[in-house]
């Protein structure tokens, strides 16, 4: 997938908003930050933080070792029906020959042929590793130009065949559609009558739901996996008018009071949204603040 670049308020939130819209786990993601708020007088913030973001490859497949082969033959001098080995004649071993001793035509094409055969295996060794190595190189060119053929459509079409079958498995009469958001992100949307239990409470299961979702098509194209964004019978749609409207109010009563509010915790997607609605909004900022299940956003008056 290609690099994204991503701006927000802090480092947190520009980092948040990146794996968002990647839709993975930040352990499957590389980050690099390209620039980071500074504070100036008073302790006032300028500028904004900037990252770019990408699903992190799939790495090569780590080449198995050989196993050394046990040498062959007796010990101690030993031949292979147990007795001794006799020096060689002269009282030269491993067939040295004296100064001044001649080499038979016989003796010294065993030698070229011997060499010759080592070599031969040496060689032959080093080619099958080159072999495998330019085969595990083609391999993976190839799937990095399937990645680079594998279209938005298509990982919503993977998505839309899972649904399906999830939506059957449970007895729901509902049908589902794919509508692409932009180029990076695909909606796929079920639609029928009491599909609550697959919303849940405040839209859980709907979260539980869309990392499934999410991982299914990742394991289908691991190479490239874009935003999959799931709703069911509108809930997504109604959520984001509600938050929209309580996040309005809210920022009127900051601006009447000059006092900044906390909000409540919120999953990555709904403060995202509260951000985007306090940023049209002049006089005012947002920041998110807290750890994992208890980050929430916080949103204050100021520039």
């Amino acid at each position: 997938m290609e690099w994204v670049e991503i701006s927000g308020r802090t480092l947190e939130e520009a980092k948040e908003l990146a794996l968002e819209q990647l839709g993975v786990a930040e352990a499957d993601a590389e980050l690099i930050v390209l620039s980071e708020p500074k504070v100036g007088l008073f302790g006032r913030t300028r500028g904004e933080a900037r990252v770019r973001a990408r699903v992190q490859p799939v790495g090569p497949r780590p080449k198995r070792q050989r196993r050394p082969r046990k040498a062959t033959g007796g010990s101690n001098g030993k031949n292979r029906s147990g007795e001794r080995r006799k020096p060689s004649s002269g009282g030269q071993e491993n067939g040295a020959r004296t100064e001044g001793a001649e080499v038979s035509p016989a003796a010294a094409s065993t030698r070229r042929r011997s060499s010759r055969s080592g070599g031969s295996a040496e060689t032959r060794t080093r080619s099958r590793e080159n072999g495998r190595a330019s085969g595990e190189q083609g391999r993976q060119d190839k799937e990095a130009e399937m990645a680079e053929g594998v279209s938005l459509e298509e990982q919503a079409e993977a998505a839309k065949e899972f649904m399906e079958g999830l939506l059957d498995a449970y007895g729901y009469d509902a049908s589902v559609e794919t509508r692409v958001l932009d180029e990076d992100t695909v909606e796929v949307a079920a639609d029928g009558n009491e599909l609550g239990l697959l919303v849940g409470p405040r839209g859980a299961t709907l979260a539980a739901l869309q990392d499934v979702l999410r991982t299914v098509v990742q394991h289908r194209f691991p190479t490239r996996t874009d935003r999959i964004v799931v709703d069911v019978a509108g809930y997504r749609q109604r959520r984001v008018a509600a938050l929209q409207r309580f996040t309005k109010q809210i920022a009127d009563e900051v601006l009447e009071s000059q006092t900044q509010r906390a909000l409540e915790p919120m999953s990555p997607a709904d403060r995202k949204v509260v951000h985007d609605t306090v940023n049209e909004i002049e006089g005012l900022s947002t920041r998110s603040e807290g750890e994992d299940s208890a980050r929430h956003v916080v949103i204050a008056p100021g520039d």
